[in-house]
């Protein structure tokens, strides 16, 4: 059973790929420092699992305490790194913050599998990497342009940094380029936990529906597409986990081609932003409060994967249409409600 490593554990991608990981074999540990995502999501990979996983509540920033968990798990044969911070408009607004947080713990990090002779390792990379393309749906040779926002060029950053670590390293590596994974479990024990104003489409359109936001803003309608909204490919938060685990398995059975392959993780399927709230108000019977605001900086305007590349090589599969992703992240809003619900009763009673 190797074992493996996936930092921002706690996180929304990353405790799903947990869940399979462990599904499919592997030890896994977790590094998170919680800034952004909740140990208790912890208790929802256990109760799928039946397996406790142990986190390090660790800032990847720090060297000396990210070096403390490889010289603990010296057993430690792969690593799946998605701890970075990721919302475009915030990227924009605050540069120095993503540049530092996301460049400085995949240095540190990469200076442990050095040191370490980890052979493995998968990134977490974005469709952000295109920028705006010329053409879609975008394939793993299409150009990657001027990134859009300092957080898509902090992706393209660390592509080019591991690509030229494991070339000299002799590392295997896979650069994970995924378009918008939204969903949640199907059992509802894990999903989407953004901490404050949501940044993302999805938990903006479930948290207005269940009423923690009053309005959510549509980010431009004039936009050269169908219907003059962005266009985004959406895909299920687990069908992006299984992704990872197939990922290892294809550098653990020596089937790369490089020391750094990439693969596109999308649906191929070009989903506008007005579309997607059709869907969700589709799923469940109500009229969500929107409005059409002005255009967000950093966002791109259309964009969708070509995805033969990981579904021939990879052996990947898609289980999960728009509507299923619609239905489990309302479920999972409908789950948390009725939770909070219980503690203001239980409250009152005490």
């Amino acid at each position: 059973m190797k074992k493996i490593l996936v930092t921002g554990g706690c996180g929304f991608i990353g405790s799903h790929t947990i869940v399979d990981l462990i599904e499919n074999g592997f030890e896994v540990i977790s590094v998170d420092d919680n800034s952004r995502s909740s140990q208790t999501t912890l208790l929802g990979i256990e109760k799928i699992t039946g397996k406790k996983v142990k986190n390090y509540k660790v800032d990847l920033k720090n060297f000396e305490e990210t070096h403390a968990i490889f010289q603990e798990n010296k057993d430690i044969k792969g690593i799946i790194h998605f701890a970075a911070y990721k919302a475009v408009g915030e990227s924009v607004e605050q540069p120095l913050m993503y540049y530092e947080n996301n460049m400085f713990g995949l240095i540190n990090l990469l200076k442990c599998v050095k040191e370490f002779a980890v052979p493995y390792f998968v990134f977490s990379s974005s469709c952000t990497v295109y920028g705006n393309p010329d053409k879609i749906p975008v394939t793993e040779k299409s150009p990657t342009k001027k990134a859009e926002s300092p957080y898509g060029a902090t992706k393209q950053m660390g592509e080019t940094l591991i690509t030229d670590f494991s070339f000299i390293e002799k590392t295997n590596s896979i650069l994970l380029r995924y378009f918008n994974p939204v969903g949640a479990h199907p059992s509802c024990e894990i999903g989407e936990l953004p901490l404050g104003k949501p940044m993302n489409l999805i938990p903006a359109i479930t948290q207005t529906a269940i009423g923690k936001i009053e309005k959510m803003y549509v980010h431009g309608n004039d936009y050269a597409t169908r219907d003059g909204s962005c266009i985004r490919d959406y895909i299920h938060v687990c069908d992006i986990a299984h992704a990872h685990t197939l990922a290892l398995q294809y550098l653990i059975n020596n089937k790369n081609h490089s020391n750094a392959d990439i693969f596109n993780l999308g649906t191929g399927d070009g989903v506008t932003v007005l579309e997607a709230i059709k869907m969700f108000e589709a799923i469940s019977n109500l009229k969500l409060n929107y409005e059409i605001g002005p255009r967000r900086p950093g966002d791109v305007v259309a964009i969708y994967a070509n995805n033969n590349l990981a579904v021939e090589q990879l052996g990947w599969k898609i289980k999960y249409g728009l509507k299923e992703m619609m239905q489990t992240a309302w479920d999972w809003e409908l789950k948390l409600k009725r939770e909070k619900d219980l503690l203001k009763q239980q409250a009152k009673l005490n």
